[in-house]
Order: C-alpha cells, then structure tokens, then sequence
C-alpha cells in the first residue's frame, strides 16, 4: 500500500495554492494537536500524527521544497537526488523511534527536551520580540528614509532567520507529552511571529501602516505565547 502524499496529508488538491495549504494545515492542527486531549495514549497518536502534518506542510509551504516534491512525485525517487524531503522523511522515522525511547525514561527525555529545545527556542523567540518597540521607533523618524528603512529590513530579515533556526531546533527532538502544552505555546508563538514578519515586509513595501499595526498585534500575541510557555515550563520544573 502506498503511504499517502503531502497533499493527502494536508487534505488538499496538488494545484492547491499557498493560502489554501495554510488554511487547511492550520484546521488539521486544531484537530489533532496533542494538547487537546488529556488521555496520554491519545497524545502519543495525535503526536505522530501531528508531526505527520507539520512534515508535510514544512515542504508544501515552501515553494522550493514544493517543486522538487512535485519531481518526485511525477518522476519517482529513483530520479532525483536526496532533497530536504527525503531528510525530513528520515527525520520523522528517527523522531517515531525517539518516541518510544520517551515511554521509557520519559524523566530523562523531557530534562533533555528543556536543555536542547526549549531554552533556546525561547531565547530566540525573545531576540526577535524585545527589540521591535526601539526597531518601530527609529523607523518611525522618518520610514521614508533609505538608511532607517534598510536597517528595519534587516531586522525582519534576522528574525526570519532566528524563526528558521528555532523551527530546526524544534525538530531535533520530540517533545515528552507531559511537554505537549509547553510546546504548542512555542509553536504557536514562531507561527504567529512568522505571519507577523510577512505583515511587516509587507508594510516596507508600500508603507500602508495597516500591516505595521496587524504586525505589532501579532508581535503582542506572540509574546503571550511565549509567557505561556514558560509559565507551563515552571510549573513542569516545579512537579518534577
């Protein structure tokens, strides 16, 4: 039986646009995030199942990623050389394995799972929120000046690159399901960062203060998130 595609996963057609393979991911992972169900064998399905989703939207949504997956898809694997996809794809069947080493010690796993993810994840989150207030400010004496706009430019472009690191960080080990809530709050905090960067990219290029301001919201619920999450991650420290 062949494993079903990235657009089958995704529930979407293969001439799906972005917009739509957003939509949909972002309704699948309501459904199946594991932090809405409290039954622990239920986690670890929704888990997997989770991760599934993330694999595919990871290289649907990325529209290099996008075209050699398409090749693939056409040619067969014979034809093509390894891609990021093949990678994420033994990614997730190291990540499977992982998982049942967690059953096991999941102590050991979820001590290592803050050391190696979490902290840094949320040092990053907190280098691209805490400079945006000064970053608006200086941009605010005048957007229209060359050297104020090209040094705002530049910071979306450093959190762009923390927010791809962090996701990468997020990938290297699977959280513990006693983390699932902790790690949802990360996740949903670089997503919401990530929408809020493209909402400020957008605003340099036709100074229509409208996506400055749905930036700065997102920037604020983002920040929420991450607050979230280390409160979660304090009260974890505090019960183990």
């Amino acid at each position: 039986m062949l494993s079903p595609t990235h657009y089958e996963i995704l529930e979407v057609s293969a001439t799906a646009t972005g917009d739509e393979i957003k939509q949909s991911f972002r309704r699948l992972a309501k459904i199946f995030h594991p932090d809405r169900h409290s039954n622990s064998t239920q986690q670890i399905q929704f888990l997997e199942k989770f991760q599934i989703l993330s694999t595919a939207y990871e290289v649907l949504s990325d529209s290099h990623q996008r075209r050699v997956y398409d090749q693939m898809l056409r040619y067969g694997p014979g034809q093509t050389t390894e891609t990021r996809t093949d990678r994420t794809e033994a990614a997730r069947r190291q990540y499977n394995a992982r998982r049942k080493q967690e059953i096991v010690e999941p102590d050991d796993l979820l001590d290592q799972w803050m050391k190696r993810v979490y902290k840094p994840v949320v040092r990053l989150m907190g280098e691209i929120l805490k400079p945006l207030r000064s970053q608006i400010k200086a941009l605010s004496a005048d957007p229209f000046d060359d050297e104020l706009m090209d040094a705002f430019m530049a910071y979306i472009e450093d959190c762009r690159t923390k927010i791809d690191k962090s996701q990468m960080v997020t990938c290297s080990l699977p959280n513990p399901p006693i983390a699932a809530a902790v790690s949802a709050n990360l996740y949903y905090c670089m997503h919401q960062l990530a929408d809020a960067l493209n909402e400020l990219d957008f605003f340099t290029q036709n100074y229509d203060e409208t996506y400055l301001n749905d930036g700065v919201e997102m920037f604020r619920i983002a920040e929420d998130l991450r607050k979230e999450a280390m409160n979660g991650a304090r009260n974890l420290k505090e019960q183990y």
